[in-house]
């Protein structure tokens, strides 16, 4: 009897579901219209430009190229390396095309990686990498992780310079070691140096790329550098959008080669929503801000310096 009951009861409040969604449509169709819920809105990068082996080739300047996420080429006087290169197999839905992909790398002279984040450090990419690329490097912790991969690879502690080809790089300090704030997350306790950013040394100008990172007081005392692979979304564990505008005004005659931003198809996910358009309202000199499409050649060139 009781399970005639729950029966009967049951059949009752999917008879009213049905009607309730029977009702619904039909006001929907005497007004016209079906309801819609609209997606949040979410900055896009601009139509990627693809490239192939030219973009390898010797030269006799210095081209950064954008790949998408935090990811670019440099191509400095035929010296060729990327830095924390995503070209496939990300595991969220992705807003652009690759402008190129890894099996298509003729040579590469170094990958640089700043971090274990799969958004920096991609094991599909990296892999498919390996048969073009020289050497990879990274911090101590990310060297541990791509020599279990069987990448040929080198790390290196906060500080440490190294050179190939014509580029020298050191690495700088990141603070970015947010997974000892969320219990669970992982059984390792991390460090800050298991986080880096690059300062960049071509024969037309120093890069840098900062990598992930709360703000700290040495990002805005670094030496003027000719670009910034400038990552300014809004997110705690990031520059926040605030502090990457007090880094922008710190070196206000740097060109923002901008990152981390319009790649991926996740509107409520502060890293990864940046908007060029906020940031040219808040910063000094909006426009050194480089809108690039994922693929799009920018020539690095020294820029004057202040006193």
């Amino acid at each position: 009897m009781k399970i005639q009951t729950i029966a009967i009861i049951i059949t009752f409040l999917i008879g009213l579901i049905r009607l309730g969604n029977a009702q619904s449509t039909a006001d929907s169709t005497r007004q016209g219209t079906a309801k819609t819920v609209e997606k949040k809105y979410q900055a896009r990068a601009p139509k990627t430009q693809p490239f192939g082996a030219e973009a390898f080739g010797p030269s006799r300047q210095t081209t950064v190229r954008w790949l998408g996420f935090a990811g670019f080429l440099v191509n400095s006087r035929g010296t060729t390396f990327m830095i924390d290169p995503v070209l496939e197999g990300f595991d969220m839905p992705v807003l652009i095309d690759f402008p190129i992909a890894p099996k298509a790398v003729p040579r590469l002279d170094a990958v640089l990686v700043t971090h274990a984040d799969n958004d920096h450090f991609s094991v599909p990419t990296n892999q498919d990498l390996k048969r073009a690329t020289k050497a990879y490097h990274s911090t101590i912790y990310v060297d541990s992780l791509m020599q279990n991969l069987g990448l040929p690879a080198f790390g290196h502690t906060i500080g440490d310079s190294f050179k190939f080809g014509r580029v020298k790089v050191t690495l700088t300090p990141a603070d970015h070691a947010y997974q000892n704030a969320y219990p669970g997350m992982s059984k390792r306790h991390f460090k800050n140096e298991d986080a880096c950013g690059f300062w960049l040394e071509t024969p037309d100008g120093t890069i840098w790329a900062p990598g992930d990172s709360r703000l700290t007081p040495g990002h805005l005392s670094m030496p003027t550098p000719d670009a910034i692979f400038f990552d300014f979304s809004d997110s705690e564990w990031h520059f926040t959008f605030e502090g990457a505008v007090k880094i922008a005004n710190a070196y206000p005659n740097s060109p923002l080669l901008l990152c981390h931003w319009g790649s991926v198809d996740a509107p409520d996910f502060s890293p990864f929503n940046g908007d060029p358009a906020r940031l040219a309202k808040a910063i000094v000199n909006p426009g050194r801000i480089k809108v690039l499409a994922p693929g799009e050649p920018f020539i690095l060139k020294p820029i004057k310096k202040g006193k």
